[in-house]
């Protein structure tokens, strides 16, 4: 098709040659060949698919060839509109020549393009056509790049892949949710689970509390159990509820485990209305142990802070105030002249723990005793010393005849707890 554009520009050259051209506007055509026409409209490439690549792989290099044969198709467009412009100047400039020879006197020159129609109406016609075959086969081109570009975009082979890698996809989003599904019902599970326990402690705690609220015993045996009070405060104590007769005389014993420092606090106080240290065991700061009679002071050589269950007793008289001290069944210590002639006086109250500054109250924390009791008895005598090394060495069971240490008769207030206290034998392996 370009040979024959060529053929009719040509013709229209010579023709105007033929009759006399204006001196220096005088055109040479020269008719292309045939492969030369059929080289500038190359077809667009499609894309290759090698069995050794995998599918991602293939239409990656189908749209890079793609958008080669885009830019190749471009460039080949570019040059012919190009060339179809230059071609329709010559034309115009033919034309004008033809017009020139009509209406001008006769012109002599050399006829290069003899052989072909010599009328420019013809001429003119065919190049028309020639521009609208051209013009037709641009857009042949143009539709014809489209469709392969979206039919190369996605080829079935790939939308099939695709929706085995969505199925695939959709799969394994399933089966998390299930996943997340079972822990959620197993946290729930152990969530229920945790609740059951807390609520079975609390109704066990509820059924302890109503125990000790009818006076039944939970121990083994009625004396079998220790008073803890773990922390220095004013408000952990224990409290026997019977109170002391008027007493002339009397021994009081108990095991006693701490370490607390300094000093292991107040295993006991008694305090009775206008004395609140009518009877106190006291251990402050860094002075040593002391039993305090009516407010009279005596030092005692006992030594029990060392985080171990120690036996220790204490007797009185009234006759010359005499007393004694006894640590794990051996006498340490023994003096007179502590409140001589001073019956203790009855209807007080006995707390365990705490230093007493009024009947019952006002608990200073730094004198607060940190550790374990159990074993606390009373007796309205004074005890012979084989009695108390009896006692000691878990050979007699003799509880107070005035307090004995008995569950119903002890209380516990401010976060100080009972459990069961070890075997008196258990004990003596622990000094």
């Amino acid at each position: 098709m370009l040979a024959l554009l060529a053929a009719g520009v040509a013709l229209a050259v010579a023709a105007g040659a033929q009759d006399g051209p204006a001196p220096g506007s005088r055109f040479v055509c020269t008719a292309l060949p045939p492969e030369a026409a059929r080289a500038g409209c190359p077809l667009p490439a499609m894309p290759m698919q090698g069995g050794a690549l995998s599918p991602e792989e293939e239409l990656r290099a189908a749209v890079l060839q793609l958008r080669e044969t885009v830019v190749q198709q471009k460039e080949t467009l570019g040059a012919q509109r190009e060339a179809i412009r230059e071609l329709t100047g010559k034309l115009a400039r033919c034309e004008g020549l033809a017009g020139a020879k009509a209406q001008g006197p006769a012109a002599t020159g050399k006829d290069t393009m003899g052989d072909l129609p010599r009328d420019p109406g013809h001429v003119v016609e065919q190049l028309s056509r020639s521009l609208q075959t051209l013009k037709d086969r641009l857009e042949s081109l143009e539709h014809q790049l489209r469709v392969n570009v979206s039919n190369a975009v996605l080829p079935s082979d790939f939308r099939e892949v695709l929706q085995r890698r969505l199925g695939e996809l959709e799969r394994q989003l399933l089966s998390k949710v299930a996943e997340l599904e079972d822990e959620k019902s197993l946290l729930h599970n152990e969530t229920s689970a945790h609740r059951q326990k807390t609520e079975t402690a609390l109704n066990a705690l509820l059924q302890r509390v109503t125990e000790l609220e009818r006076g039944n015993s939970a121990f083994k045996s009625p004396d079998a159990f220790k008073v803890s009070l773990p922390l220095r405060t004013n408000y952990l104590y224990g409290k026997i509820k019977k109170t002391l007769p008027e007493l002339y005389a009397f021994t009081i014993c108990l095991w006693l485990r701490s370490s607390a420092l300094p000093g292991i606090g107040t295993p006991f106080s008694y305090a009775v209305p206008g004395q609140a240290n009518e009877i106190v065991l006291i251990e402050w700061g860094n002075n040593p142990i002391e039993l305090l009679i009516n407010d009279k002071v005596a030092q005692l050589p006992l030594f029990v802070s060392d985080g171990k269950w120690h036996h220790i007793c204490i007797t009185w008289t009234t006759r010359d105030g005499m007393w004694e001290a006894f640590q794990d069944g051996e006498k340490l210590g023994t003096g007179e002249n502590l409140a001589p002639w001073h019956p203790i006086k009855p209807g007080g109250v006995l707390i365990l723990g705490q230093e007493q500054d009024t009947v019952g109250g006002r608990f200073d924390a730094t004198q607060a005793f940190v550790g374990e009791l159990s074993q606390f008895n009373i007796w309205d005598r004074v005890l012979r010393a084989q009695e108390i090394i009896n006692i000691a060495n878990c050979s007699t069971n003799m509880p107070g005849n005035i307090i004995p240490w008995v569950d119903n008769n002890v209380d516990v207030f401010g976060g100080a707890s009972k459990w069961p206290v070890e075997t008196c034998e258990e004990r003596l392996l622990d000094l």
